[in-house]
């Protein structure tokens, strides 16, 4: 991996050094993969950016231009190298309702607040949270993400003229087999030009790019949104603004970590954050819809292309526009089969098949499998990543919280002279393994002296001191006294802290 292709994961103040000299600028082999990952993104970025447009109710030339300005920024703020962002269908469904109810004026406004928030919520360090989320649920989003570039696709292979399918199955096949005679040109690139060529040619009466919306003939210019200045505006757009800026992070650093993943390196995910608060600002003055990461074309990039740098990234969201402003006639005549083929083969390479390989599934713990499994679920009912996400995190937390408070275990030794007993706590002691604490003692029966001995034993909120608290009260009901020893320095802290407070009296 080439060292210019790693990015900083450490503070803000890493941006400021001085850049290291790209690898492409040495090495005309990375240049190459680069420029093509660029081109071959940016042609599948055109139908994308059309059918995201008609989702948010905006002129296609709206997601065009926020899939220009989106890549371009990025590839210069962004923490993630090689990653894509432009419109996106998230976003789309997200802003869509503000469009129709108020206008362009305030669909614009909100991407720029949106931009804001994210910039705020990335200062804050709100990619720390990405921690939070266990690998059952990235595994989950993977095979979401794979299962939702499939059903994208289906739309455009039925009620389509027949010579559509044959032309998918070459496509395919000369993604399968072109790269066993040469990696030099990517084999969707070669895919998209000899489809496009075969239907020119011969004539084929098929779906084409041209047929999604009309492309721009101009490249756009900045200004401001028409809106009134006024708190009302404010009030109206930014719930829609906040919740598409909480979409956007999500997605962009759940991508981020699996293009991490996939190259073996480290990205800013807080240069990350705020990189697409910055991308959404500008996109929003150039009147764009606003947008995050694109899995499907970053998978394009990365995966399917071998790009690692941000030259890639800045490339397709200039390849994008020339091809928009002065190559239109000519990617207009591009077969939609041939884009169908490319993206079925990113949802194929995209998914994680041996997570649901068999043996896998007899390896894994249940609980592993269901959260992933849920994770699926909501991403494809809602097509919403972000639900997933959360859901699925939700799910995996109290799957860990079932299955650490089974460890807590309590065992009572007496004393030869039957004057003492002592209890052993072990595990760890929070609010699902401390409410059925209360109930392992025999209050009863017990001598007048007891020993909790919780040397084995965490304590990590109140719920446990509480719990203790109770046990010591019913103790003393009785008359009898309960020693509490072997407590760590975080333990006795919170214990000493809330013992006794938690009750009134």
């Amino acid at each position: 991996m080439p060292p210019s292709s790693m990015s900083s994961a450490s503070s803000p103040s890493t941006w400021l050094r001085a850049p290291r000299r790209p690898s492409w600028l040495s090495d005309p082999k990375v240049l190459r993969t680069e420029v093509l990952g660029g081109l071959v993104v940016a042609l599948a970025l055109i139908p994308e950016a059309i059918s995201f447009s008609v989702i948010a109710g905006v002129d296609p030339a709206v997601g065009l231009f926020a899939s220009f300005t989106m890549a371009v920024t990025i590839a210069v703020v962004g923490g993630r190298p090689a990653m894509i962002s432009a419109a996106t269908g998230a976003v789309a469904l997200v802003i869509a309702p503000l469009n129709r109810e108020h206008g362009f004026g305030h669909l614009v406004a909100a991407v720029i607040l949106a931009g804001v928030f994210q910039i705020v919520l990335g200062a804050l360090g709100v990619a720390k949270l990405m921690r939070f989320v266990p690998r059952s649920v990235m595994v989950g989003f993977v095979n979401s993400l794979a299962v939702l570039i499939f059903m994208a696709q289906v739309p455009e292979m039925t009620d389509v003229p027949w010579p559509v399918y044959p032309l998918i199955a070459a496509g395919l096949a000369m993604m399968v087999f072109f790269p066993r005679l040469t990696t030099v040109v990517p084999a969707p690139l070669v895919s998209i030009v000899i489809l496009t060529v075969i239907t020119v040619a011969a004539g084929i009466a098929v779906p084409t790019v041209g047929d999604k919306g009309g492309l721009p003939s101009s490249l756009p210019v900045p200004g401001l949104p028409d809106v009134p200045f006024t708190v009302d505006t404010l009030t109206t757009v930014a719930p829609y603004a906040f919740a598409m800026a909480l979409v956007g992070l999500m997605e962009s650093l759940m991508t981020a970590k699996l293009v991490d993943d996939i190259t073996d390196t480290r990205s800013s995910k807080t240069r990350e954050s705020v990189g697409q608060g910055v991308a959404n600002i500008v996109t929003g003055f150039f009147g764009g819809m606003g947008g995050c990461a694109m899995i499907g074309q970053t998978m394009i990039n990365v995966r399917v292309s071998g790009a690692r740098t941000r030259l890639s990234t800045f490339l397709a969201g200039a390849f994008l526009m020339v091809l928009c402003v002065v190559f239109g006639p000519v990617v207009s005549d591009i077969p939609m089969a041939a884009l169908v083929a490319v993206m079925v083969m990113v949802s194929v390479a995209t998914f994680d098949w041996h997570s649901i390989a068999p043996r896998t599934l007899r390896r894994m713990p249940l609980g592993e499998t269901v959260v992933m499994l849920v994770t699926v679920v909501c991403v494809v009912a809602t097509h919403n990543l972000a639900i997933g996400v959360v859901v699925g995190s939700v799910a995996a937390m109290v799957v860990f919280a079932r299955r650490v408070a089974r460890l807590a275990e309590v065992t009572a030794v007496t004393d030869p002279d039957g004057g003492t007993v002592v209890y052993r706590v072990t595990g760890e002691l929070f609010f699902a393994s401390s409410n059925e604490l209360v109930g392992r003692f025999a209050y009863a029966t017990d001598p007048d002296r007891v020993v909790i001995d919780l040397s084995a034993a965490h304590v990590w909120d109140a719920s446990s001191v509480a719990a203790l608290d109770a046990v010591e009260t019913k103790y003393a009901q009785r008359g009898k006294t309960v020693e509490i020893v072997g407590l760590n320095e975080p333990s006795a802290r919170i214990h000493r802290t809330l013992s006794g407070e938690l009750t009134g009296s």
